[in-house]
């Protein structure tokens, strides 16, 4: 066998609206807008100076079955550029962009481009340019979107001596995160003489097992504030031995950011700006030169609680932020509070009586996950007899819950002194 390189990507969303966006300034529209098409021109750039020798495409390339067909042609474009450097892709198409169903438009693709049908796993060998075998990759799309069937059955083994590549958009082990298609177990895909599992359909970027390797690359650009941080693809590099190297490329434009400002501490509205404002550019500094988009999260206890809670305090520190920043490539999606007052918890959850007892069972269900499921169904009931409420409900988790119960805790103790507020802008 000889060594050879090749890139892993999944979950490209080609045309992708960002959600959480209400307010973004005209300047910025563009760029969001284009921000998924750069992250896929990046990728072929990636290719082209890496010298890969092939690239696999893990499903949901575009983000709904009736796919823009400005996506289907920029993805074209791309394509053609790979085969320009007579570079092959293989692609498998996923939940979002279910080979079968919705608008697909009728183009012709490069030779060069091998796309995996629905009916079964099929097999390709990838070849060099002098025409020596290099690798062998796998692959099946779904043809539908709701494909409830694990799939992995269909791989097999080929015995030829070449290190064998599985294209799969499946969710392994159940993650309850992300919707339940085409489920596996980690062990199906073990036992399945494939050498490398390229998965799609998770936007996290996990490496599961190591020889053979199961590998979620990610998405290569987060579209809302629960994708934050680098978005790209895997570059993998293979010894004439078979071992196998993982490099991580960001491709991401825009990134999604999330920050903290402690307010342990401070004593004025001048020290609150400026913990808000060192935040802000930590964040901006970890962008790498990408436009941020940033949550801010003020927390800890002190006597700016008090100031927090005032009518339009929250509003005014995020004008004030968005005006420092307007020449600068981060935007604040928010400003959240939750501070508490400078008070001593412990001391309070042990006092008998109505707030110890109750702070005493918030720590409780908090330190228990499926007491706290049970204790947030039981609150949430009469939300999820509603049918789009109950929908967003389902998205939901133990961190959510988790947040919502530390919220009320404070909202409990903070009740002589009023309720929470929050700024967006």
């Amino acid at each position: 066998m000889r060594s050879f390189r090749f890139i892993h990507a999944a979950d490209l969303h080609l045309d992708s609206p960002f959600r959480g966006l209400a307010g973004l300034p005209e300047a910025w529209r563009e760029r969001v807008k284009e921000a998924s098409f750069t992250a896929l021109l990046r990728l072929t750039d990636l290719a082209v100076s890496q010298r890969a020798d092939f690239v696999v495409f893990s499903g949901d390339i575009y983000d709904a079955k009736d796919r823009s067909l400005r996506a289907q042609l920029r993805f074209r474009q791309a394509l053609e550029t790979l085969a320009g450097h007579r570079i092959p892709a293989f692609v498998i198409h996923g939940n979002h962009d279910p080979l079968h169903d919705g608008y697909s438009a009728k183009l012709t693709w490069p030779d060069e481009v091998k796309v995996f049908g629905a009916g079964g796993v099929e097999s390709e060998i990838v070849r060099a340019a002098d025409g020596e075998a290099l690798a062998r990759v796998s692959g099946i799309s779904f043809g539908k979107s709701s494909v409830t069937d694990n799939l992995t059955p269909g791989f097999r083994g080929w015995g030829d001596g070449l290190y064998h590549i599985g294209m799969l958009h499946t969710n392994v082990d159940g993650d309850a995160k992300h919707d339940n298609y085409a489920p596996c177990r980690l062990g199906d895909l073990l036992a399945r003489g494939v050498d490398y599992w390229a998965l799609g359909h998770i936007h996290t970027r996990r490496i599961l097992h190591e020889k053979p390797w199961v590998v979620y690359p990610g998405n290569v650009q987060g579209r809302h504030i629960r994708e934050t941080g680098p978005r790209g693809c895997y570059l993998v590099d293979v010894s004439a031995s078979g071992e196998t190297e993982l490099t991580f490329h960001a491709l991401d434009d825009v990134r999604w950011q999330e920050a903290e400002a402690a307010i342990d501490g401070l004593e004025t509205e001048q020290q609150l700006m400026e913990a808000l404002e060192e935040a802000v550019w930590a964040a901006a500094e970890a962008g790498e030169g990408r436009a941020v988009i940033l949550r801010v999260t003020l927390t800890g206890r002190g006597p700016m609680h008090t100031v927090l809670k005032r009518g339009g305090v929250l509003a005014e520190l995020g004008s004030a932020l968005k005006e420092s920043l307007a020449k600068h490539t981060v935007w604040v999606e928010s400003v959240e509070d939750r501070t508490g007052a400078p008070i001593d918890r412990g001391e309070l959850e042990g006092r008998p009586g109505f707030l110890g007892d109750l702070l005493r069972l918030a720590e409780a269900a908090g330190a228990d996950p499926a007491r706290l499921a049970a204790f947030a169904a039981e609150a949430l009931s009469p939300l999820s007899a509603q049918p789009r409420l109950a929908a967003l409900l389902a998205e939901l988790g133990e961190e959510e819950f988790g947040q919502w119960l530390r919220e009320a805790e404070e909202l409990a103790i903070d009740m002589l002194a009023g309720t929470e507020t929050r700024w967006s802008g």
